[in-house]
This record gives C-alpha cells, structure tokens and sequence, in this order.
C-alpha cells in the first residue's frame, strides 16, 4: 500500500510511526491532513524529541511520498483494516511481553542473587540466567557452567590435524547463551576490566564476534562466582593478557 514508508522512520513499529499508522494507515488519508497538523502529532508522539523543525521535514516527507507512492490503489478499505487489525496484534503482544517480564523481575528478586550488580546484566538477563541456570551447586567449576551455556570453543578435526575453531559449540541451553551474549556485547564497551580484555583481542587482530564470545566466557565465569559466593561483583582490571 505505501512501500516508501518504511524508508522515513528508523523503526516503523516505533511509537511516532505506530501511532501515524494508526490514524492515517493509508496514503490517500495522509493527503487530507494538513502538514502542520501532522507535524504536530509527530512531535507530540515523540513527546519533542523530533523538535518542531525536524517534525516538519519528517511531515513533508509523508506527505510527498503518499503523493508519489508506487502502492496499489486497489481494496483500500480491506487494507486499512488489515492494518488496524495488525496494529491492535502488536500492542497485546508487547503489553503480554511487559507482564512476563514483571513476572520474571519479581520472581528473580526473591532470590539474593547480585548478578545484576554485573555490568551487562539487566533484571531480565538475570531472571533468564536464573531460570536457565537453577542453583548453582549443580555445577562444581566454572568451565561446566560454559559449557552448559554452550559457549564453550567447537574443535574440527581433520586427519592428524586439530584446530581450535573461535566459533561457540552451540551446545547446551540457547537462552542462557543468548542472555549472556547480549550481556557480553554491552560489558565488551562499559565494563572496566572486560572492555579492556576486549579491546586487547581486538588489537591482536580477533573479530568482534570472536572478541565477545571470549568476554561471554569471561562473563559465564564472574556470573558463576558471584551466585557461588553469593556477592556482588567488583570489576578489576586485568592483571596481565593470559587472565
């Protein structure tokens, strides 16, 4: 129906786009309204980020491309209620989300488990590892735990030769590797200590993704002695490049 929409808002199920969608779905509808009217409500729905003058130039974008889309014109109305119907999908969708994700915080937070004292580690990542990981005592080292998350190194095999691949096995739980994943990429840039080992691998000429499975390693191990210990974590900085 309107192809060129999606080139004007970075997120099309953002709340500024959402909302446009939801009064004005159709090209034809954001024909009949004024440009200062529309520009109005971008800035309102964005609660002033966009600015007056930014809101403007995006008003007049919609406007030119609804005025030279290439969409079909054909069973307007089934399309738009399609589209309201979609609309009204997502909002359950991301109001059910929310409610899980209270569930799990207050469910995590029974328990005195300090893992977001962890950088990278949210309320929901924590409520993740602790629902993946159970109690900590199942596991003796904390290699075992690596593993389980399956972020231990795949080794290849080929004749008499061996080679250590960088690439993660891929075994054992792929939400608990997941969480630590996303945990790692933001510890990689904030963390002290785990910044510092990662931009180290980076120099030595690692990828990025080689980088932050090595930090989701090191990570799996400071997760492992903070629920062992029962303590929050402290970053260090590293005392040498093997630790």
């Amino acid at each position: 129906m309107f192809p060129e929409y999606e080139q004007i808002f970075s997120d099309v199920f953002g709340m500024s786009s959402t909302e446009v969608l939801l009064q004005y779905p159709l090209p034809e509808d954001l024909l009949k309204i004024d440009t200062d009217q529309l520009a109005t409500l971008l800035n309102q729905v964005s609660k002033g980020r966009y600015g007056e003058t930014r809101a403007r130039n995006k008003a007049e974008k919609l406007k030119y491309s609804a005025q030279n889309t290439f969409g079909i014109s054909i069973a307007t109305d089934v399309f738009k209620m399609q589209i309201h119907l979609l609309l009204e999908q997502i909002d359950l969708l991301e109001k059910q989300l929310n409610q899980i994700e209270e569930a799990m915080i207050e469910l995590s937070n029974r328990q005195e488990h300090y893992l977001t004292t962890i950088t990278g580690v949210s309320d929901i990542t924590a409520a993740v590892v602790l629902g993946e990981i159970g109690s900590i005592s199942r596991f003796e080292r904390p290699g075992q735990l690596v593993a389980f998350a399956g972020l231990d190194a795949s080794v290849h095999q080929s004749g008499d030769f061996n080679s250590s691949n960088t690439r993660i096995s891929k075994r054992g739980s792929p939400y608990l590797r997941r969480a630590l994943w996303q945990a790692a990429f933001v510890a990689s840039f904030h963390d002290p200590a785990l910044s510092l080992y990662y931009q180290k691998l980076r120099e030595r000429g690692k990828a990025h993704g080689t980088a932050v499975g090595a930090v989701a390693r090191k990570l799996t191990h400071i997760i492992f002695a903070v629920l062992r210990d029962k303590k929050p974590y402290q970053s260090r900085p590293q005392k040498s490049d093997n630790n």
